[in-house]
């Protein structure tokens, strides 16, 4: 979990920093059942949640979700521990540097995978601004199936798009192409100024501030599976 060596670990519990249900847990060999856990402390602090971990980020702009990359990563923005827990945490279904909003971590293979496969059919909602006004048949060309980028054999899934005003609206996708919402209104000639994620799913970013977290739960996570 990120916390220290075992040996660090074993000296912080004999001197009586690890409590679990009200009690100090003084022998680095004690075992612990998982889910007597909830509710603990160390070094005064709440434990931190074993893995499985997947956690919600209201990414900022000019960060980003790599591990390997120059500059702001979004793995700043957690805990310094984190970067050492195993599992390794990693984003499920990326944003571009310069996107900001709804960025799932996660130590879940298995769940990561369900999130960004197109088979799952997980929506993700986008608000859109645009550098030029509309032209007025975004939607019928975005949903019809046939869209298609240019040196691209297959086209996009279809999209939704809800315009609102006359230079922005909010996009649903079901993939997540490289850059795909900015190279669809790229296509069209316009190009995006700002773009937010604010819902996978039925799991909606809500009034997280912006650079903070939360853990999700077991409800959490079965929102993002209902369409």
């Amino acid at each position: 979990m990120g916390y220290g060596s075992r040996k660090e670990v074993a000296i912080t519990m004999k001197a009586g920093g690890f409590i679990v249900a009200g009690q100090p847990v003084t022998d680095p060999g004690a075992g612990i059942d998982v889910e007597a856990l909830e509710g603990s402390t160390y070094r005064s602090e709440p434990l931190d949640p074993p893995s499985p971990l997947t956690i919600l980020l209201n990414k900022p702009r000019g960060y980003t979700c790599s591990h390997d990359e120059h500059g702001l990563l979004i793995y700043d923005l957690l805990p310094e521990r984190w970067s050492r827990r195993s599992p390794v945490l990693s984003s499920a279904g990326r944003l571009d540097k310069e996107s900001t909003g709804l960025v799932l971590v996660t130590d879940d293979g298995d769940f990561l995978h369900r999130v960004i496969s197109p088979k799952h059919h997980v929506w993700k909602k986008y608000r859109v601004t645009l550098r030029d006004p509309l032209r007025g048949n975004e939607a019928e060309l975005f949903s019809s199936g046939t869209f298609t980028f240019d040196n691209d054999k297959s086209p996009l899934k279809p999209a939704r798009w809800s315009p609102d005003g006359n230079q922005g609206g909010v996009m649903e996708l079901q993939e997540g192409r490289y850059h795909q919402i900015r190279r669809m209104f790229a296509g069209l000639g316009n190009h995006v100024e700002a773009l937010h994620r604010f819902q996978i799913g039925q799991l909606a970013l809500g009034d997280l501030p912006e650079g903070e977290f939360r853990v999700l739960s077991q409800a959490d996570l079965g929102q993002i599976f209902e369409n």
